[in-house]
Parts: C-alpha cells; structure tokens; sequence
C-alpha cells in the first residue's frame, strides 16, 4: 500500500495557557509532536506532511532531523482549512492519505497498521478511527445510519441533548482514498465558529455514495488529544504505567512501582533490581543484574552487567562497566568512563574522565579531565586542579599509582606506573614510574606556644 502521511500541528493550543507551542510540551523530555513523528515514521510512509501554524519557527526546528515536510497554515481557519494546505505537496500522489493530529502523543505505530489494514481489506473509500468515551467530554460525536455504516459526525458544540447521548466518538485520525480529497473544496465555512471542519467531509462523501466506515479499536488514553495540562499529566502517567509494566513483564523487579519513572528509549536487562524513586532517562541502556537503590537519576548513560548504583546518584551521558559500583552521593559528569570493578564512593564528582579497571576513588574527591589507569587507589580529598582561568588541563595518572590523602594534582600533569603520592601533597611535576612523590612543608613544633594563647586567670 503505498501511503503519505498529514499531519495537523497548527492549532493555538490557547488552553494550556503558554507562550511554548501546545505540541512541543514534553513528556518525558520530548515533545508532543515528536512522538506522533515517531509513530507515523514506523508506517515507512513515501511522504510525511506537518501542518504547523502558531510558533511555526520553533516547532520546524524541533522537527529538524525527522523526514518530514513542514507546512504553513498562515490563518487558522479550521482542520479543513489545514489540509487543504498541504495538498500541494500531494499532488499527483494516488495512494492512501493518513491524516493525524499533531497532539495525540499515544498513538503507536500498531495501533496505526491495525486501522490501515481495515481500511484495504473492506476497500472503504474514507476510514475513521473511533473510540468510546467515558464521562463528559467535547469529542465529535459518530452518528451512524441503519446498516451501521457512517452517516456522519456531529462536533459537540453543535451536538443536541440527544446526540450529545452517543459515546462513539471521533478520535481525528482518517484514512483517505486519493478520489475523496477533492471533497474539501466542497467544505462550507461553519458560521458559528468560523472554521471549516475537516468532520463535514464525512457528510458529503455519504450523500455522494462513497463508502465511510468507523473503527472502534483503540483505548481511549491512545487516542486523546492534549488541549490543556491536566491531559498532558494524564498522558505523562498512562505512558508512564505502561513503560513501567513492560519492564516488569520482561524480567527487571520494581520495589514501588508509582516512584519509579523510565523514558520511552530507555532499555533495562533481566534480572535488574530497581529501588524506589529512581529517574532513568534519555536513551539510558542498564545492563542485567544491576541494582540500582533509591534517588539515583541516570541520563543517556550506559550502565553494563552487574553493576550496582547506589543511593542519591546522578549519571550523566557517561558509561559504567561491568561489575563496578557508584556511590552513594556520587556525581557522575558527561564523557566519563568508570571501568571494570571500579568503585565510586560517597561525594565523589568524576568529570570527563577515563577510569581503568579496579580503580578506588572511595569518598571526597573531584576528578576532571583525567585519564587514570587499572588498580589505581584515590586517597581522600584527592582533587585534580584542571582548569588554570582560561584552559581546561589533563592529568594522567597510570597504572597501580597510590593517592595518599589530601592530594592535589595541578594539571597538565602525569604520574608514571607504579609510583606512591605521598599524603596531603600538591604535584606540579611529573612523577618518573616506580617513585614516591612528596610535597610537603617541613613540619614545626613550637613548643609552649599555646600556652601565650590561654586565657588568663
């Protein structure tokens, strides 16, 4: 089937109360349109149309690295209106058209194929996805004629108290043989509102004998729109409960379920233990085995096998490598490697660093643009001085190097394989493999000198 795709994102969006564009608030860090984008993009479509209208700069820029084709709807004059404004880009395409809107965030690509697939096999002229609405609502109402085919669709506003009864409603999403789009330029203006309805084309094509059929196959939650910010919270969690239980089905264990939230893209192996109030985000990818305890935060970082993330940490766009353990109270900065059967410990800040295996960095220390070999042992308050005002520096610290306590590492440095830092020292110099380095004041012992500080009696 060959197939293009319209998408309709130029509506006010007044409701949300915000100078941002309705369908760039995000959930889960990413935009409403992005996952509509996203969904559409599964269906492999030879033409993807976006409608944008209010903030249509920003909205093209979100949209810069998605194979879509932005278009402008100078006056929002209705979703009639909006199509119409696409159609140039349409022209001599003789496939199916599948028109969207661009604040339905739950829509998923199944869902999509499901409804395409209706389309072909019953050979229907228009196609509609429905739902069932539960409790008040202002959706377009489905109104069907005696052999339960599609007669029309009646918005709410101009719905009577009978109409108003029916619970099948219109979700927005329509699938168009390429002979009905010449229907809309027979679209009258709605004189109460203004508009041209994209809903009055279903009114024509029946009269002029076309066959419109409706679908009532998705959940409601997949197919609401975003008008204000109560449905975006009530998205945030549907998407939410519904990433959480894929994970429990696949074999990772949650000890609080409701504290625990995981972004779309993220990936988590069997056999990981999750705490509660654990944020994993971006395109995090966890390992098998991995535990992971309470008020860790981990963004666009790789966490390998066995390893274990302990209490009030943050990973930021970094890797961590098999069998090794971070925290607690440890700040892991973008660009940094923890390797093998390393070990973080508490208040340690690591940034833009390479860590080899079986590194210990136990507690109190900041280590920043490093690169520091296998078996090194961190002393306390061990920091590397990196940034001189104007530059950042490196310090490279070997293979099987011992940090004594209090040490401060003036970049650019590098200590040599082997070599002993002697506590409470500042290196300046490099340190040849195989030596102690040591940089010390002389210690003095003024003997009697506190007594002159004593008070007198």
């Amino acid at each position: 089937m060959r197939l293009a795709t319209v998408t309709l994102a130029a509506g006010l969006g007044t409701r949300m109360k915000s100078g941002i564009p309705k369908i760039l608030h995000k959930i889960f860090d990413k935009p409403i349109i992005h996952y509509v984008i996203e969904s559409l993009a599964g269906l492999s479509p030879e033409k993807s149309i976006v409608v944008i209208g209010q903030g249509a700069e920003s909205v093209a820029d979100s949209l810069k690295g998605y194979p879509v084709l932005n278009v402008i709807q100078k006056e929002q004059k209705g979703t009639s209106d909006a199509l119409k404004a696409a159609m140039d880009e349409l022209e001599g395409f003789d496939g199916v058209l599948l028109v969207v809107n661009g604040d339905t965030p739950l829509l998923t690509t199944a869902l999509l194929q499901d409804f395409l697939a209706i389309h072909q096999r019953n050979s229907e002229d228009l196609s509609i996805l429905s739902f069932t609405a539960k409790g008040i609502h202002s959706y377009g109402r489905i109104i069907r004629s005696g052999n339960n085919y599609v007669k029309g669709i009646i918005e709410d506003r101009d719905a009577d108290a009978e109409q108003k009864k029916i619970n099948e409603v219109n979700s927005g999403v329509y699938a168009f043989e390429p002979h009905i789009l010449p229907l809309l330029n027979e679209i009258g203006i709605n004189e109460r509102k203004g508009e041209y309805y994209l809903t009055d084309i279903v009114d024509i094509a029946v009269r002029k004998g076309y066959k419109v059929c409706a679908h009532n196959i998705a959940e409601e939650e997949q197919l609401a729109g975003i008008n204000n910010r109560d449905d975006l919270y009530k998205a945030f969690y549907y998407l939410r409960n519904k990433i959480v239980q894929k994970w429990l089905d696949n074999g990772v264990s949650l000890f609080d379920k409701d504290t625990v939230f995981i972004h779309p893209d993220v990936n988590i192996g069997s056999d990981t233990i999750i705490y509660p109030n654990v944020y994993l985000e971006g395109k995090t990818n966890i390992g098998s085995n991995c535990t992971i305890f309470p008020n860790v935060r981990i963004v666009d970082s790789i966490i390998e096998n066995n390893v274990i993330i302990k209490d009030s940490t943050i990973i930021e766009s970094s890797e961590i490598k098999e069998n090794a353990a971070v925290g607690p109270f440890a700040h892991i900065r973008p660009d940094s490697i923890i390797g093998p059967s390393s070990k973080i410990g508490n208040f340690v800040e690591i940034k833009k660093s390479v860590l080899g295996k079986g590194v210990k960095a136990s507690h109190l220390s900041y280590l920043g643009d490093s690169e520091i070999g296998s078996n090194v042992n961190v002393g306390a308050g061990t920091i590397t001085c990196n940034y001189d005002g104007k530059l950042k520096h490196k310090t490279v610290i070997e293979d099987d190097v011992f940090i004594g306590s209090d040490t401060q590492f003036v970049a650019p440095v590098k200590i040599g394989k082997g070599s002993y830092i002697g506590a409470g020292s500042t290196i300046t110099k490099e340190v040849p493999p195989s030596s102690l380095a040591v940089s010390r004041t002389p210690q003095k012992n003024l003997k009697g000198w506190a007594v002159k500080k004593q008070p007198k009696k």
